[in-house]
């Protein structure tokens, strides 16, 4: 079955993959974010948030966003 992945980590892609059926979040969070912790992460399908062991169904859309930039600061004025 097909979802679309949308990844907005760094430059971010957007891809319509073939997954098997009973495929987690989980399993794809760990297939498309290689140095990731999912708590890192504002991970959606169909945007909305769900848990980790939720089973996507074709046509779904899972997004993982990541809710930490490395680098990324506060500045002040000074």
């Amino acid at each position: 079955m097909k979802v679309l992945v949308i990844n907005n980590d760094g430059g971010g892609f957007a891809d319509h993959v073939e997954i098997a059926e009973g495929t987690t979040v989980q399993d794809m969070f760990q297939q498309h974010v290689k140095n990731g912790r999912p708590a890192d992460y504002l991970i959606r399908v169909n945007r909305q948030p769900v848990p980790a062991d939720q089973v996507l169904r074709e046509g779904d859309r899972i997004s993982f966003t990541p809710t930490k930039i490395e680098g990324g600061g506060t500045t002040g004025a000074s």
